[in-house]
């Protein structure tokens, strides 16, 4: 599952938030097909909802995730479960910041620990860097440091694969 911001403006007020739910083709084992698969999911998603009004894709969302919501709600029907992966990205600050003198080096998101999900992972923006904050379930990923090496691992398969 991908939150995705709806607003269309510059207002800093509120959440305005809809869901896509994405493939993350986990069968694809030639990395550079499997981003590409993922990006044309997420296109086609965007796309879909580029027609449509912010109240339209806040209720295409609800319909889309009421089975997930009541089994998150509930626990009773674990056939219904619709996601177990949350991603998002935040976009943080551009340049440079300082604390007190200090120069901030990097920013680590932490995001929601949801009952019955495997995997929250939030990518945040700073300073021409991309960092990653992981939250996992202990029972489904008890190694949750080895993640972050099969991260870097995948990261660097990509950059091979795009000539970097």
């Amino acid at each position: 599952m991908v939150p995705v911001s709806l607003r269309k403006d510059d207002s800093a007020g509120g959440n305005h938030v809809g869901v896509i739910l994405a493939n993350l083709h986990t069968d694809e084992n030639d990395p550079e097909k499997r981003l590409i698969r993922i990006h044309e999911g997420m296109q086609a998603a965007k796309d879909r909802y580029a027609h449509m009004s912010p109240e339209e894709i806040l209720n295409y969302t609800a319909l889309t995730l009421a089975p997930a919501a009541f089994h998150l709600l509930t626990g009773m029907a674990p056939a219904w479960q619709t996601f177990n992966v949350v991603i998002s990205n935040v976009p943080g600050p551009d340049g440079t910041r300082y604390w007190n003198g200090a120069r901030l080096e990097g920013m680590y998101p932490v995001s929601i620990a949801m009952d019955r999900l495997a995997l929250n992972m939030t990518l945040t923006s700073y300073n021409d860097q991309v960092e990653f904050g992981l939250i996992g379930c202990r029972r489904t990923l008890p190694s949750l440091q080895r993640m972050l090496e099969y991260l870097d691992d995948s990261l660097n398969e990509l950059e091979i694969a795009a000539g970097l």
